[in-house]
């Protein structure tokens, strides 16, 4: 199984607690603006996080690089891979691809990523996305990418059953307006986004932050430029021997996220559902057992 290496901001979280008061400031000044902070000089890093360039040279050091330009080339190599296509996903899988059979490296890969994303989640933070999504006085909305968007379908779908006032928003611009037209400040915009970043999804993000939504993003290891503004967030593993990143691991948080909601929301979800289930009764949708 192939051993998947901590991001910069992994990093950063495991030794945080170490720091030195300066080298905090610092290091929440490169979580706060990465990528763009640490592709810069020395000089510009430190002046950006108002601490001296020996700050800088010593965090890096506590991070096990030997020094700037070594920390800075891993920061390159993960802005390569945030951009990276699908045919090149495709190129670099295939070289050296070993001759076992694609269910097998497939699915090791995956479990990779579970047993990687598992290990980073804070508890606490799921479990106050949790409870925001539970709580009756917001509205709950979601979206996602080209590719995401049928996530956030699925988990909208299900949140429809467990509780009231649940939006899918479009990716398309065009529809937005009519759906964010009653986000009120407090409700919670749910938003997935992977590599390739969308534009789309950052300005949907945007715009509801700035109408005083809570902002609750699930991305990948890389991180979206939408966690800049995001309240919380979850970060899943999504890589593949393939073209196309897996999303098994983020439908893994979403359907958890969705059981502790249910949990949460029990007495209310039931009665809903027994309704619900009237009505699927009355409607003859489904076939009863012989």
């Amino acid at each position: 199984m192939p051993k998947t290496r901590l991001t910069i901001e992994q990093q950063i979280k495991a030794a945080f607690d170490g720091l030195t008061r300066a080298e905090r400031q610092l290091a929440s000044h490169i979580m706060r603006n990465y990528p763009v902070a640490a592709l810069g000089s020395i000089t510009a890093l430190a002046k950006g996080a108002e601490v001296s360039t020996p700050t800088v040279v010593r965090l890096t050091q506590k991070l096990g690089y030997k020094g700037y330009p070594d920390f800075q080339s891993i920061v390159r190599s993960e802005v390569e891979e945030r951009l990276i296509s699908p045919l090149a996903k495709h190129d670099r899988w295939a070289e050296g691809a070993p001759q076992t059979h694609m269910l097998n490296r497939f699915a090791d890969a995956v479990i990779g990523n579970l047993q990687a994303t598992l290990a980073q989640i804070d508890h606490a933070e799921f479990d106050a996305i949790a409870a925001l999504l539970a709580d009756p006085s917001r509205r709950v909305y979601a979206t996602g990418g080209r590719i995401t968007h049928a996530l956030a379908d699925y988990f909208v779908t299900h949140m429809t059953v467990i509780r009231q006032n649940v939006v899918m928003v479009s990716e398309r611009s065009s529809a937005w307006p009519p759906a964010l037209i009653d986000m009120r400040a407090g409700d919670v915009l749910l938003v997935l986004d992977i590599r390739r970043y969308e534009n789309g999804v950052l300005q949907l993000a945007e715009i509801a932050a700035s109408q005083g939504a809570e902002v609750v993003l699930v991305t990948d290891q890389w991180l979206s430029p939408a966690a800049a503004i995001a309240r919380h967030r979850l970060a899943a593993h999504v890589e593949a021997p393939s073209a196309w990143d897996s999303t098994i691991a983020i439908l893994l948080l979403l359907e958890t996220l969705l059981a502790a909601v249910e949990n949460l929301t029990w007495d209310e979800t039931r009665t809903r559902m027994r309704r619900l289930e009237e009505l699927y009764a009355r409607s003859r949708l489904f076939r009863r057992g012989k």
